[in-house]
């Protein structure tokens, strides 16, 4: 397999949306893309991996034993980069340091 990229999470990330949602059209519901984009990306990662992961039929889409181990092995990693990647963002939005407000000490004294 080559070295980890976007690619490769990103289909891991439609990969575990698939499987909770066993369904490309409400997979593609939760990510904010199309079922074909969905069905596209998944065939990348197949192709990738060069293993079937997911087996189609016209009424339900179930992982292969191969997909499922897939995703039982990503999903904490997933879970992980989402957390960090919210941590982070909400750090940056933080306001922080000392706030020094110079007002009237009577002013202060009635209202602070």
């Amino acid at each position: 397999m080559d070295e980890v990229d976007g690619r490769l999470v990103g289909g891991l990330v439609v990969l575990a949306a698939l499987a909770d949602a066993r369904s490309f059209g409400r997979a593609a519901e939760r990510l904010g893309m199309t079922q074909s984009g969905v069905s596209k990306a998944i065939a990348k990662l197949e192709a990738r991996l060069d293993t079937r992961l997911v087996h189609r039929t016209s009424r339900a889409v179930e992982l292969t034993e191969e997909g499922r181990a897939l995703v039982e092995r990503v999903a904490a990693h997933l879970a992980g980069i989402g957390e960090a990647a919210a941590a982070t963002s909400k750090s940056r939005d933080a306001v922080r340091g000392r706030l020094r407000v110079n007002v009237d000490p009577l002013f202060s004294r009635m209202v602070l």
